[in-house]
């Protein structure tokens, strides 16, 4: 949504990631000025989607674009709103499906009957937004809630990244032969 919306263009968003960006811009926004309907309501399960949420944001941008007769790539005079709107949407459909999923657990035994706890990392635990959420919905579960500071929530794929490198370190059938194999950690 953040590359759709052409956010690195954005003076305030410049030099942003595109989660940050959203985030930065939806503190101002107006969430209400656009509704998006929540990913997959009618599966009674805890998966996750976002396509849809996606393809029915980048048709609302269109229909801005047509509006305000701008071309793609320009920035639309409600990109605040709409940032503001999808992470609404976002935030409720994690929620939700984390609710899901707390209750298969609870009903299933999995997790203990007293101290359970919702853990989130990875990048999408660093938007406030999105941890508050979560945060209260731990809390109306009686669930203990951890989340590392923000600093320390990036991208996943550099956590798995990192552990490519540890395993490879030890030993841990990462690849048959190390030989010839550099690495570098930034």
């Amino acid at each position: 949504v953040a590359r759709r919306l052409s956010l690195r263009k954005h003076p305030e968003c410049h030099s942003m990631a595109g989660g940050k960006a959203i985030e930065h811009l939806a503190q101002t926004g107006n969430r209400q000025q656009h509704t998006f309907r929540i990913p997959m309501q009618q599966y009674r399960n805890c998966d996750f989607s976002f396509s849809g949420l996606q393809n029915l944001v980048n048709k609302a941008i269109i229909q801005k674009e047509k509006e305000e007769g701008i071309r793609e790539g320009e920035i639309l005079s409600c990109v605040k709103d709409i940032a503001a709107a999808v992470q609404h949407a976002v935030a409720v459909h994690i929620i939700q499906r984390t609710y899901r999923a707390m209750l298969f657990c609870t009903k299933n035994h999995i997790l203990p009957s007293t101290n359970a706890t919702l853990v989130v990392s990875g990048g999408v635990a660093s938007n406030q937004y999105i941890r508050k959420g979560l945060q209260t919905l731990a809390d109306a579960n009686d669930f203990a809630f951890l989340c590392p500071p923000a600093r320390l929530c990036t991208d996943n794929g550099v956590m798995i990244a990192w552990n490519g490198i540890e395993r490879l370190r030890a030993g841990l059938g990462v690849l048959h032969s190390t030989e010839g194999i550099r690495y570098e950690p930034k």
